[in-house]
């Protein structure tokens, strides 16, 4: 029989690890995946390993020739990695008990609402999500847009003292639900009218949770929409807040194209002053929003769409917003060729050429006058920027798309994370495998604050890929943005496979994930040796002596328990990624529980005191219940970096 999942509140606590030592030849398994090339998540080397597999967790990695599986996987001359995580997921709701495009992407787990949108009610949109069943794990973050609007409303107006409290309220509650962190999307109105300070004030509360803060930069007129001022307020806003900000689908437009050497500057000065700051990037050189969000000027959308028509409507306002709008084209999207409508597979400057009209701020604004929820793709950037975005060590992989049934217009739905690996590291040699797929699991697990997720290792979630690196691609076009991509071969969410041999089983494995106590938005912990040792005190008797060095694919040491709820001792036998962070550090791996043979998954976490809370550990062994008690004397912890 399966043991049973882990809690809920402990979806996400971590580890990583290589098995040295296989476990008894006697051992059976839910599932098997032989023979691969192991891409563990880290960004150390590969290596060859099989994957053994109980409920929803892996219980062994290593040489498993002995064993069996109900199911089994061949992954011979294939890599084996984490499932793919989605920081920016734009997933329809009635997507994701599918899922297609996601799992042929090699996604497991999505974060939903992106750019500050979405329901501020973050429990309650979990729970239905669930409910309806999914193919993928799903997130989400608490939406400051969504906040902002229903508080302030879609006025140019400053908030009272009472507004603010209202939103500040609404931020924690969104926390205390189980959300990762904070999105915004200052570019989109009517978030566009709060001011930096006012977004400070709003989201101080959150700076002792540890999350992050994710945002689409703004850019205005004032700074001739430069994508340089945009990022440094989103690290701004990080640094006077305490929340690790996240530069979201970054990119250098218009004008500044050739300068994301200075902004990656940037970002890493903030993270070496004390503030880790990070990014998502993906592999295209065009977004897409609706026509009117980054073009039409923010001053002709307060109000809403009528007030916007109606100021269309009057011949001097009109005037003004189609100056405006030609200003914001050239600056950020090389002018009107910068911009495509998908729905009609119209170009704007056919559009032009159709009308009569030399202006494409009027072009633009015609297009609105019939129809107000028009999409278009922004062309902007180089592919100089591009790479080097791709290539800064804390830049995750996301595709801005998510979960989709009906038509999309942005190959990025079905092309993203198979593009990056096809054509970045195999075509170009833009970035090797490891650190490829570091990207897209590792890092953003880790910028999340997922203990559990974004690593191969004994004790962590079983969400896995399997791919065949001479084949993997994207072949989504702009012209026929569905196309599925090529090379992702099997792929397991919860324990489950969600697709085998390329083709999507049904299987509803994924789960909504829950931020809980102890996870913490931080750097990577890869590259240094690290350690935490920590003994329990009064009813909860436990040691820690769990250490593992930078180059280690295996945490090495001893970890006991007494159970202190139903009084069996726990001896991990196996242990495997130590993750640490100031103040914090979390491993897992597999143990005994009494005389039971079989392997149980299990994961820790060790906090150390902080105001008023003593230090604690936490700990959680499948098929028991979760415990937790106070550490004395203080744990030690060490590696930690910034």
């Amino acid at each position: 029989m399966r043991p049973t999942r882990l809690a809920t509140v402990l979806v996400g606590v971590a580890a990583l690890t290589a098995c040295a030592e296989a476990p008894p030849s006697e051992a059976s398994y839910d599932l098997v995946i032989r023979g691969g090339t192991v891409l563990d998540g880290s960004g150390l080397p590969r290596f060859s390993a099989d994957v053994g597999i109980v409920g929803d967790r892996i219980v062994a990695l290593g040489a498993l020739s002995g064993a069996r599986g109900v199911e089994e996987i061949d992954a011979t001359g294939r890599f084996v990695a984490p499932g793919f995580i989605n920081l920016h997921s734009h997933a329809e709701r009635e997507a994701l008990p599918t899922a297609v495009n996601m799992l042929t992407q090699g996604v497991t787990m999505e974060v939903l609402n992106p750019d500050g949108g979405g329901p501020t009610e973050v429990a309650a949109q979990l729970d239905s999500l669930e409910r309806a069943g999914l193919a993928v794990h799903v997130g989400a973050e608490v939406p400051f847009n969504s906040i902002w609007a229903r508080v302030v409303g879609t006025e140019d107006r400053r908030p009272t003292p009472t507004d603010v409290e209202a939103m500040r309220a609404a931020v924690l509650r969104g926390l205390e639900e189980g959300a990762w962190g904070v999105s915004a999307g200052l570019d989109y109105k009517p978030a566009y009218f709060a001011r930096t300070e006012e977004v400070v004030r709003i989201l101080e509360p959150a700076g002792p949770a540890r999350v992050h803060f994710t945002n689409h930069d703004r850019l205005t007129p004032e700074s001739n929409f430069s994508s340089r001022v945009g990022i440094g307020e989103t690290l701004t806003i990080g640094e006077r807040t305490g929340l690790n900000p996240v530069v979201t689908h970054m990119k250098v437009q218009g004008l500044e194209q050739g300068g994301a050497g200075e902004i990656l500057h940037a970002m890493t000065r903030t993270t070496a002053d004390g503030t880790y700051a990070a990014a998502d990037a993906y592999p295209y050189l065009a977004g897409q929003t609706s026509l009117a969000a980054l073009i039409i000027p923010g001053w002709a959308q307060a109000g809403g769409v009528d007030a916007m028509l109606a100021r269309f409507a009057d011949p001097a306002q009109r005037a003004r917003i189609v100056r405006e709008a030609d200003e914001a084209m050239a600056a950020r999207f090389g002018g009107p060729a910068g911009v495509y409508l998908p729905a009609s597979n119209q170009e704007l400057v056919d559009i032009m050429r159709d009308l009569g009209v030399e202006s494409g701020g009027e072009a633009v604004v015609r297009v609105l006058e019939r129809e107000t929820r028009v999409g278009a793709i922004l062309r902007f950037g180089l592919e100089s920027d591009l790479v080097e975005i791709l290539r800064h060590p804390t830049t995750a992989v996301a595709c801005d798309c998510g979960a989709a049934t009906g038509r999309v217009g942005h190959p990025r739905y079905w092309g993203s994370f198979p593009r990056v690996l096809g054509h970045y590291v195999r075509e170009t040699g833009a970035l090797t495998w490891e650190d490829a797929v570091r990207k897209m699991t590792g890092l953003p697990a880790t910028l999340l604050g997922a203990v559990d997720r974004g690593f191969l290792a004994e004790g962590m979630a079983a969400d896995v890929v399997v791919f065949d690196s001479a084949a993997v691609i994207d072949r989504a076009t702009w012209t026929d943005p569905a196309l599925r991509s090529e090379g992702i071969v099997h792929v397991v969410v919860g324990g489950a496979v969600a697709l085998r041999d390329g083709d999507p089983t049904g299987a509803r494995g994924g789960r909504a994930l829950r931020r809980g106590p102890g996870m913490p938005s931080r750097p990577m912990s890869s590259d240094r040796d690290r350690a935490v040792r920590a003994t329990g005190a009064g009813p909860l008797e436990a040691a820690v002596d769990v250490r593992q060095g930078s180059t280690e694919r295996q945490a090495e040491g001893t970890f006991r328990l007494a159970h202190p709820t139903d009084g069996v001792a726990v001896v991990a036998q196996r242990l495997g990624r130590l993750q640490t962070a100031p103040g914090w550090a979390s491993f897992t791996g597999v143990a005994t529980v009494g005389d039971d043979p079989r392997p149980h998954a299990f994961v820790a976490v060790v906090q150390a005191a902080d105001g008023e809370q003593p230090s604690l550990l936490r700990v959680h062994v499948e098929g028991l219940p979760a415990v937790e008690g106070a550490l004395d004397p203080a744990p030690v912890i060490e590696g930690t970096g910034r």
